[in-house]
């Protein structure tokens, strides 16, 4: 199945890039990690090595000064580490079991970096970090993306209670509601906050509102997703069985078999890929510099993305 994922889908065409500073950073980002006990054994700490988080940071970054790579890298640890905690240590089996944690999450968010706070004492070593997190942006200056990540993590919290709800119950969602929320499960929106501010040059709010860029930031974020839900899909069907990929929501919408499902995801990314580069066309012509940041900042996501996928033992 692996292997039939690498060719059916169509390789980005944008430059490949990579940050060289990746392996500085990686090992910066392993010691914060370690420091604030976000992870508590060896096993665990080998499974974020292989996912290889500053790699794909320094792929989806490549320009940018060290500390914004640092900062998005640790972000993505974060996410890993809470994605592992519900999809594979079991946090995420019921809303009930989730809930509690959701709550105190949400309660560091609320702070939304507040360098005169203390440090928060509930929600444990992934609350501490995500405060950290937030004090560092805070720091940046830049408030409106303080705001925009507080409430994209926002958004990605609470749609884990909906996949914890689906895992609870056995359902499969359909493919239209499971696109819409896999745009908030995949943590995605805040990465690309996090790059934009690495860059220090993201086009102002009012701009950000223009329904042409807003549909091309959903569909980046689109392509970031599907590309993994192809590329992991095998993974999950051998492991727990787990209805949030792609290919499971099209196996339980239209029934067909995981082979038939596969191309059609395969064929949504492709499509997907060549609309991309339609509506970024369309908004280069006469774009200022701050868009054009934004636009290629989105193009490495994608090509990140794809080229992290295929090395990465996250998804093996």
């Amino acid at each position: 199945m692996r292997s039939f994922a690498v060719s059916a889908l169509r390789e980005p065409p944008f430059p490949v890039r990579r940050h060289a500073a990746v392996e500085v950073v990686a090992g910066q980002s392993a010691g914060w990690v370690r420091e604030l006990g976000l992870i508590d054994s060896p096993a665990r700490l080998r499974r974020l090595a292989g996912a290889a988080p500053a790699e794909l940071a320094a792929r989806a970054c490549p320009e940018a000064p060290a500390e914004g790579l640092r900062l998005l890298t640790d972000l993505i640890c974060w996410l890993f580490v809470m994605d592992d905690a519900c999809d594979e240590d079991g946090l995420g089996a019921s809303p009930a079991r989730l809930a509690p944690s959701v709550a105190e999450l949400l309660a560091v968010l609320d702070r939304q970096g507040d360098p005169a706070a203390p440090a928060p004492t509930a929600g444990g070593p992934l609350g501490v970090a995500l405060d950290d997190l937030c004090r560092r942006v805070r720091a940046r200056q830049r408030p409106a993306l303080l705001l925009r990540l507080v409430s994209e993590l926002r958004e990605y919290l609470l749609a884990l209670l909906w996949e914890a709800a689906n895992r609870e119950h056995r359902r499969v969602p359909g493919v239209n509601e499971y696109v819409q929320m896999r745009r908030h499960t995949g943590g995605t929106r805040p990465s690309f906050t996090l790059t934009d501010l690495a860059y220090d040059g993201p086009p102002e709010e009012g701009r950000r509102a223009d329904p042409a860029l807003a549909a091309l930031d959903a569909l980046a974020a689109d392509l970031v997703c599907w590309c993994n839900d192809v590329f992991s899909y095998d993974k999950e069907r051998t492991g727990t069985p787990d209805a949030h990929n792609l290919v499971a929501a099209i196996v339980g919408e239209d029934g067909r078999d995981e082979a038939a499902a596969l191309r059609r995801a395969a064929s949504l990314f492709n499509d997907g890929l060549a609309e991309y580069a339609e509506r970024e066309a369309a908004l280069a012509s006469g774009a200022d510099e701050a868009v054009r940041v934004v636009l290629t900042n989105r193009r490495n996501w994608i090509r990140a993305t794809y080229d992290w996928s295929l090395a990465a033992s996250r998804y093996a």
